[in-house]
């Protein structure tokens, strides 16, 4: 395979549609950036049959094919069997096998390569049809199958196994992440895979103007806060360091898209004596537009591997306040774009957030650092491309 284009089949079980259409945003950005730069992709997001009622029946409204960005999208379906601790292992069994059928009625075989999103269930629903047709598997991980590999059933830690055994590669997200994936495949095949933002999606000229029309005064320093609305992300430590603050002229958004404190969480926002606006399920755009009339993003997580929602601050120029675990301290510099403190410590949160709202010009020195070294560091979804197209074809060479 040489630097022309090349046929890469994509499977990405957690990928957006217009009945959930806020849902990993970054896998679409993955695959739509590599179908624009580099290869020509055929995606495939299996989807679970509907039960007729309760709260996954909204499933049966997934349409069977439609277009993201770039890419077609196939939402082929496939049998996800409950209670998910006992029966997770025959979900991907179902898939495999529904997976293989789909893509050979429906694309010209074989691929030149096979990019899933995931080791599980995505990887291994792929790998029946990469042995059939001798074609190589990149599959990413973004934590939650290695870092849970322990919660899993035997059936699924088998599954996993024999995914990564056949795998060319096995990218991770982060540096931290590489290591937790070297206790299950040779160091050989493990590689760090940045993702990223794309810096001229974000109207910073436009700062002002966005928050005159979200109500914001000029003086007002805005607090944002992106991510599941569960104990998790750290809502807990960020209520109590938020009741703690004594500054005035400080706002608060809350961008949420799941999670089971979601109404704990609105109620404890409701009460503080600053003003606070919740959002749920937001456009990227709209997103966006928050990140740049932000003063500062807080991510008080208790784990992670490398967050989208930093890689978006950066590309704002916003300075963000994190948790020093995982990935975060592969992409904050502390005290230069911004702060990081223990996590599940409240009392060292808010000690930070009062430090840095009485310091604007501080805010705006990290704020552009972030920005500078997202560029430097190439932190961009082309850049991420290139990367990824780059270790494609090393793979399809060996």
């Amino acid at each position: 395979m040489t630097t022309e284009r090349y046929r890469v089949l994509g499977c990405a079980v957690e990928h957006p549609n217009h009945v959930f259409p806020v849902r990993t945003p970054f896998n679409h950005r993955s695959f739509d950036a590599l179908n624009r730069h580099a290869a020509d992709v055929d995606l495939v997001s299996p989807t679970p049959f509907a039960p007729p009622a309760g709260p996954f029946s909204e499933y049966r409204h997934v349409p069977a094919r439609e277009r993201w960005g770039s890419t077609e999208v196939h939402y082929p379906r496939f049998f996800y069997l409950v209670p998910k601790r006992y029966l997770y292992h025959r979900s991907g069994d179902s898939l495999q096998k529904r997976f293989q059928r789909y893509v050979e009625r429906t694309f010209e075989t074989p691929h030149d390569v096979v990019q899933t999103a995931g080791l599980y269930l995505d990887g291994y629903g792929a790998l029946g049809y990469c042995r059939k047709h001798d074609v190589p598997l990149v599959a990413i991980s973004h934590a939650g199958d290695l870092k849970n590999f322990d919660r899993f059933n035997d059936g699924v830690k088998e599954r996993i196994r024999e995914t990564i055994d056949y795998a060319s590669r096995v990218l991770t997200v982060s540096d931290e992440l590489a290591a937790v994936a070297r206790r299950f495949a040779p160091a050989e095949k493990v590689q760090t895979l940045p993702i990223g933002e794309d810096p001229d999606h974000y109207p910073v000229d436009r700062r002002a103007a966005i928050r005159r029309e979200l109500g914001i005064d000029p003086e007002t320093r805005l607090l944002l806060f992106i991510g599941r609305f569960e104990d998790q992300k750290g809502v807990r430590e960020l209520v109590a360091a938020l009741e703690s603050l004594d500054q005035e002229d400080v706002a608060v958004a809350a961008v949420g898209h799941g999670g089971d404190r979601r109404w704990w969480f609105l109620d404890r926002l409701g009460s503080l004596s600053h003003p606070s606006h919740a959002y749920w399920e937001l456009d990227p755009i709209a997103v966006r537009r928050l990140h740049v009339a932000a003063d500062l993003l807080v991510h008080p997580s208790h784990s992670e591997a490398r967050p989208t929602v930093i890689y978006e601050a950066m590309a704002a120029r916003r300075p963000v306040l994190a948790s020093d675990v995982g990935g975060i301290p592969e992409m904050v510099v502390d005290g230069e774009t911004g702060v990081l403190v223990p996590p599940q410590d409240a009392t060292a949160l808010a000690g930070a957030l009062s430090t840095l709202l009485d310091d604007r010009d501080r805010l705006e020195e990290m704020g552009e650092a972030g920005y500078r070294r997202l560029l430097d560091q190439g932190w961009t979804w082309e850049r991420h491309a290139e990367r990824l197209a780059a270790i494609h074809r090393e793979v399809a060479r060996e």
